[in-house]
């Protein structure tokens, strides 16, 4: 699992922060390793009911860049950077 700091752009209001963001998956390694960060390049996607994302890793896995959309508002430029 590797644990994030997160921040929100909106355009013209800046970078906001944002809640951490945890990445797990258990059966697959090699996407996340259970004690790493993503290899650079891999992309996770999500869908459910608290919202949507797709975030691409760099540098190791030390930090994303991508977006995501929070239930009652617009798509937002989505960062992070790994804290763990």
């Amino acid at each position: 699992m590797a644990t994030y700091t997160t921040e929100i752009g909106t355009g013209g209001g800046g970078w906001q922060p944002d809640q951490p963001l945890k990445i797990s998956i258990a059966n697959r390694a090699n996407v996340v390793p259970e004690s790493g960060a993503p290899a650079t390049g891999t992309t996770v996607t999500w869908s459910g009911d608290a919202g949507k994302g797709s975030v691409t890793f760099f540098d190791d896995g030390s930090s994303f860049s991508g977006t995501a959309q929070f239930p009652g508002e617009g798509p937002v430029s989505y960062r992070g950077r790994r804290v763990n």
